[in-house]
């Protein structure tokens, strides 16, 4: 999954239906929190809050937001982990997923029961517990990577499923999750449904694989998003969006949102939401719409 694509486009972001005309360099709602639990990435709020990850993070607190993203934190230096790590904990402000180095994706596929692929991936789970301790990381999103179109389906998914126990045994002592995202990439990619993710979560029978639910990914992919959810709802402990078409902020799309955070409201839901996406303008002004679009869906919800 390219998730970069995306994340280097989204330069700008963030604004609140409660500004009015002022921008956001000059005027900041303070503190109103979000019914759900939104986490943005770094890039939203460049135009106003600059590009260093601390100043961002503090700019989205500052705004209500409560978590963040990160999926490339493996690529930073562990003196920045610590930093945001020690920034989070201050602000009380949750750390949402980042991706497993090398965790299935592409060609290195669980699926082929090859040695290499599966050392890579334990690799990369164990260099992920280290890396979640110092940003007081719960999650970790895996990807099981391409189909290997030799072998049976069945004999795919119980390979994927043996690998994925392995991760799970790592990760089960540090209170760590694993959450397989079904994407929509590419036809290639051999975990892309969400009942699909429910099979394999229950076979693994771990606290630490569950699954990461991207209302974009399985909009493009199944749609009849909450009815999905509802019934895969057991294993399901993470949440994503975009809207679809053009993976940007709620209402620029298809997806009724309201209706989908108003059913994750009544569920209960008390994790996070992350804002895997891009932005519908640029600038402050695209900032600024971002956030009104968001507390708009989440005003919905009182």
């Amino acid at each position: 999954m390219k998730r970069s694509d995306f994340i280097k486009s989204t330069g700008v972001l963030a604004g609140s239906a409660m500004l009015s005309s002022h921008t956001l360099s000059t005027t900041r709602m303070q503190g109103t929190t979000f019914n759900l639990d939104y986490a943005p990435h770094q890039g939203m709020f460049k135009a106003s809050a600059g590009s260093n990850m601390l100043d961002e993070i503090k700019y989205m607190h500052d705004l209500g937001f409560r978590s963040i993203e990160d999926n490339g934190m493996p690529d930073r230096s562990v003196d920045e982990q610590k930093k945001i790590g020690e920034l989070l904990t201050k602000l009380g402000m949750r750390m949402g997923v980042f991706v497993v180095p090398k965790g299935g994706n592409g060609a290195n596929t669980l699926a082929a029961n090859k040695q290499e692929h599966l050392d890579i991936f334990l690799k990369g789970c164990r260099a992920s517990i280290e890396i979640a301790k110092r940003v007081n990381a719960q999650w970790v999103t895996v990807v099981p990577g391409n189909y290997e179109r030799k072998l049976p389906l069945g004999v795919q998914t119980a390979n994927v499923i043996e690998g994925l126990k392995r991760g799970a045994e790592l990760f089960e002592p540090h209170g760590i999750t694993m959450v397989l995202e079904p994407l929509s990439d590419t036809p290639d990619l051999f975990l892309r449904y969400t009942d699909q993710a429910y099979e394999i979560c229950k076979a693994v029978n771990s606290p630490s694989c569950k699954i990461l639910y991207d209302a974009y990914h399985q909009q493009k992919n199944e749609g009849n998003l909450i009815n999905f959810m509802q019934q895969c709802w057991s294993e399901i402990a993470y949440i994503q969006v975009g809207d679809n078409p053009g993976r940007k902020e709620p209402t620029t799309g298809e997806i009724n949102y309201k209706n989908v955070f108003k059913w994750l409201y009544n569920k209960g839901y008390k994790g996070i939401v992350g804002m895997e996406h891009g932005m519908s303008k640029s600038g402050k002004e695209g900032e600024e719409a971002l956030v009104n679009a968001y507390r708009e869906v989440d005003g919905f919800l009182k």
